[in-house]
C-alpha cells in the first residue's frame, strides 16, 4: 500500500464512528468470503483464512454486543446474539467441510448488518 493510501487508512480510522468501522470490517469479511465462493482457484487455505477472519470478526461483535456497557435495548442485544450464533455455527461447520454454496447466507448477513450500521437499510 502506498504511504497516501496507509495515512488515509489511518485518518479514516480515527475519524469514523463505531458504527462505521463495524459497517467496514463487516464489509471487509463478506468480501473475502465472496472472493472465495467466486473464484474456484482460490486454494483451501484461502477459503481457512476467508472464515477465521469472519469467525473472529463475529467473535469480537458478540463480546461486545453481550457486554454490560452495551447502550442497546435487551431486544437487539439478543437478536443480534442470535444472528452472531448462527453466523459463529455456519462458519464452524464450513470449516470441517468448506462448500462455497453454503457462504452466500454469510456474505448477506454481513452485507445487510453493514448496510444498516451505515444507514443504508
Amino acid at each position: 500500500m502506498s504511504n497516501a493510501a496507509q495515512a488515509y487508512a489511518r485518518t479514516a480510522q480515527t475519524t469514523a464512528s463505531p458504527r462505521e468501522i463495524e459497517a467496514q470490517a463487516l464489509l471487509k469479511a463478506a468480501n473475502k468470503l465472496m472472493d472465495v465462493m467466486n473464484n474456484l482457484g482460490r486454494t483451501d487455505d484461502d477459503f481457512a483464512a476467508a472464515l477465521l477472519f469472519n469467525r473472529k470478526l463475529w467473535a469480537i461483535l458478540l463480546s461486545a454486543v453481550t457486554s454490560d456497557e452495551n447502550p442497546q435495548t435487551i431486544e437487539v442485544r439478543q437478536n443480534i446474539v442470535n444472528i452472531g450464533t448462527f453466523v459463529m455455527t455456519q462458519t464452524m461447520e464450513l470449516q470441517l467441510n468448506p462448500q462455497r454454496e453454503k457462504l452466500k447466507p454469510l456474505i448477506d448477513i454481513n452485507c445487510n448488518l453493514a448496510a444498516g450500521l451505515s444507514g443504508r437499510a
